[in-house]
Formats: structure tokens, C-alpha cells, sequence
């Protein structure tokens, strides 16, 4: 990998990692095309450079946090199916992120379900309106399907917006609890990633790290505002053509045996 990749990776990441269009399925599908989705240090940074996506969320949140003890506690609660089930399923995991075929699939299939979003989960069936409401069971049953995104091309996000409007959350309170439980979540995977990773990291592996987590959080800082006004005022449909066309281009790709970098 080079610098200019990481760039590319870290403006992926943060522009994708709280939009319901899955960041793992396009961080995947961007460096398939760059070549080097295939290289042990690029699966290590797609991870890795989540952490500028993190502080992101502390950021615009922060006073969330501060003011709000009860949530800790939830959001531990939100963030255990996840711990778990990832503990258990990692090797799978790791395999799934090396398949193309896997993000395209998924981006169609969440595409869809994006798309009835508003007739599955309706709108008017909401009773909380403010993540300081979202009760320790609702945040468990959030939490499961959060494991859903496992899945490369399902989408952290849009499986975390889906348990919230399942558990009658609006669809903004629904959004704002999506970003906040990305916060131990992301963690978790950031921090048992660099321990693994950090006693072997080069000087230019720290600086294409340190460049991109500055990238992401950036990027990510804007997705987050942008997004939620999106979401407050249009809602998250739109998200599913773009998802099933993206993900239509790839599998048209694969089928064709175009070469996206020996997919």
C-alpha cells in the first residue's frame, strides 16, 4: 500500500462508516480496485483507521457523554452481542473480508430492505425520541442486530437503524443511537487489532496510519452532521438505489470477468 491508497482508504472510511451503504463493503470493493485488497496491511488499516471515525463521534457527542452517565451503562449493554459473537465468529470474519462477491450481494439485498424500510418499521409506531430514553433491553436487542454487519456489504449502521426502529425508536433518535454505539464497538475492534498490530508496524506503515485516522476523522466529523440533517428531513431510502445500483455494477462486473484486480 501506498500513501495516496491511505488517503483514498481514510476518505472511504469516513465518509461511509455512519451512512447505512456498509464503509467495511466499500473499503473492500475500493481496494479491490486499487489492487491491494489482498495485502495483510490493508485489511490491518481498514480497521486501524476506523479510530479517526471514533473520535469523530466523541467529538460531536461529546456532551452527550459528559451529561449523560445513564447511557454508559446502555450502551455497554448495546455493545455485548457483538463482543461476543465476534469473539466467535472472527476467523469466519477475516475469510468474508477477502469476498467481493459477498459486499455485492449484500449491498443489493440491504439495498431492498432500505427501500421498505418506512412500511416495515412504521414511522407513526415510534414512542422514543431521545437516545437518553433507549432502555438497557432495547439496547441489547439493537445490539443483535448490529451482528448482522458481520456480514462485509450489510452495514453497521443500517443493521443498528433497523434494531432501533424495530425497538420503536424514530428514525433520528434510531441514528443518533447507531453513531453512538459505533463508539465501543469500533473501539473494541480498533484496540484488539493494534495490539496484535503495533509491535509490528514501519515507520512508513505509522505515517500512512497517522494520515489516514487524520483523514477519517475528519471526513467522518462532516458525515455525521450531514447525515443526520439527511436523515431528519428526506429519511434513509435514497440510501437503497444507491446501494442496489452499486452493488448491480459489481456483480455485472464479476459475471463479465472484468478485472477488478483478480476478484
Amino acid at each position: 500500500m501506498e500513501l495516496w491508497q491511505a488517503i483514498v482508504l481514510a476518505i472511504v472510511e469516513g465518509l461511509t462508516e455512519y451512512l447505512p451503504i456498509s464503509s467495511t463493503g466499500h473499503m473492500i470493493l475500493a481496494s479491490a480496485l486499487m489492487g491491494i485488497h489482498q495485502e495483510s496491511f490493508t485489511k490491518d488499516f481498514t480497521i486501524m483507521v476506523q479510530f479517526g471515525a471514533i473520535l469523530a463521534v466523541l467529538v460531536e457527542y461529546f456532551r452527550v457523554f459528559t451529561r449523560s452517565w445513564r447511557l454508559y451503562p446502555v450502551l455497554f449493554v448495546g455493545f455485548l452481542p457483538a463482543a461476543v459473537i465476534g469473539l466467535l465468529v472472527k476467523s469466519k470474519i477475516d475469510l468474508l473480508l477477502e469476498s467481493v462477491w459477498t459486499v455485492a450481494i449484500t449491498l443489493v439485498v440491504g439495498g431492498v430492505l432500505l427501500l421498505f424500510t418506512d412500511k416495515i418499521f412504521r414511522p407513526e409506531r415510534a414512542e422514543v425520541r431521545d437516545v437518553r430514553q433507549v432502555k438497557p433491553l432495547s439496547a441489547l436487542q439493537i445490539g443483535f442486530f448490529q451482528c448482522f454487519a458481520f456480514i462485509p456489504g450489510v452495514s453497521r449502521a443500517a443493521a443498528t437503524i433497523w434494531g432501533g426502529l424495530a425497538v420503536k425508536l424514530d428514525q433520528r433518535t434510531a441514528t443518533e443511537f447507531s453513531f453512538l454505539l459505533a463508539l465501543p464497538t469500533l473501539s473494541g475492534a480498533t484496540f484488539l487489532k493494534a495490539v496484535k498490530l503495533v509491535p509490528h508496524i514501519t515507520g512508513e506503515q505509522w505515517k500512512m496510519l497517522l494520515v489516514g485516522n487524520l483523514i477519517s476523522f475528519v471526513v467522518g466529523f462532516l458525515a455525521i452532521r450531514l447525515f443526520l440533517q439527511f436523515v431528519t428531513k428526506y429519511g434513509i431510502k435514497s440510501f437503497g438505489y444507491y446501494r442496489i445500483a452499486l452493488g448491480l455494477i459489481v456483480i455485472f462486473a464479476l459475471l463479465a470477468d472484468m478485472d477488478i484486480s483478480s476478484l
